[in-house]
């Protein structure tokens, strides 16, 4: 696992972007998994600048969402459709069938599941994307996930819908369950990138970097994987042992 730490936000983002447009200028048929959340929007902000500077194209990348709220719909503001639309995919190049999310629309979610399980075994992502959350979920893995779980529906943890109630008009709103991306498909990256800002971060970025590897902090697992980049600003690191 290799650490970089940063100054600030605005240096996380930039130097995730680097990383990321480095890859697609290498190979620009890149298969990329991207993450939600606050965390990444600035990296996503940046690699529109790279676009909009003509750095970079999307137009031969595929990409893969890790996960998405069940049964909101899609043009919901709040759906991570819409936010990765609104965040990136509507200010570059890249294909609307090139563009994957999971389906979480309808009665049987396990089929749905099992549809972005196989579109995933058809390929294997090169970069993923991940923020990490304050009990160490990745994706929506929430502690106690099987490390050899793939793409599921999951009831969302009561701390991880508090720290997303803030996206909505109140807790109420905030959808119980979501497909994600399990941690088997997460560690079949050939790359991870994982990116944590802000003081609210540091249990977690310590717990990562400093604690033993446990199915109750999915994202210990990280450790197994053998490319892994976590970037770190001076807040996320304040914990750690100097």
């Amino acid at each position: 696992m290799k650490v970089i730490k940063v100054k600030d936000y605005a240096e996380l983002s930039k130097v995730a972007s680097d990383i990321i447009s480095d890859l697609v200028k290498e190979k620009e048929d890149a298969v990329l998994g991207l993450a939600t959340g606050s965390t990444p929007i600035g990296l996503y902000k940046n690699l529109i600048e790279k676009y909009n500077n003509k750095e970079i194209s999307f137009s031969k990348v595929t990409t893969f969402n890790l996960d998405e709220y069940c049964n909101l719909p899609r043009e919901h503001e709040q759906s991570y459709y819409s936010f990765m639309h609104q965040n990136l995919f509507n200010h570059i190049d890249v294909k609307p069938e090139n563009i994957n999310l999971p389906n979480a629309i309808g009665d049987d979610l396990e089929a749905l599941c099992e549809e972005y399980n196989e579109k995933l075994s058809k390929t294997q992502i090169d970069l993923q994307v991940l923020g990490i959350g304050g009990n160490g979920h990745i994706g929506f893995n929430e502690p106690g996930t099987p490390f050899d779980q793939e793409t599921f529906v999951v009831e969302l943890a009561e701390k991880t819908r508090q720290d997303n109630a803030r996206f909505f008009s109140s807790i109420d709103e905030v959808p119980t369950h979501a497909i994600t991306m399990g941690i088997k498909n997460i560690m079949a990256a050939k790359q991870i990138l994982l990116l944590a800002s802000g003081a609210a971060k540091q249990d977690a970025v310590k717990k990562l970097i400093e604690g033993e590897i446990t199915e109750k902090f999915p994202a210990s697992v990280l450790k197994k994987h053998d490319n892994v980049i976590v970037i770190i600003d001076e807040e996320a690191a304040g914990a750690l042992e100097k």
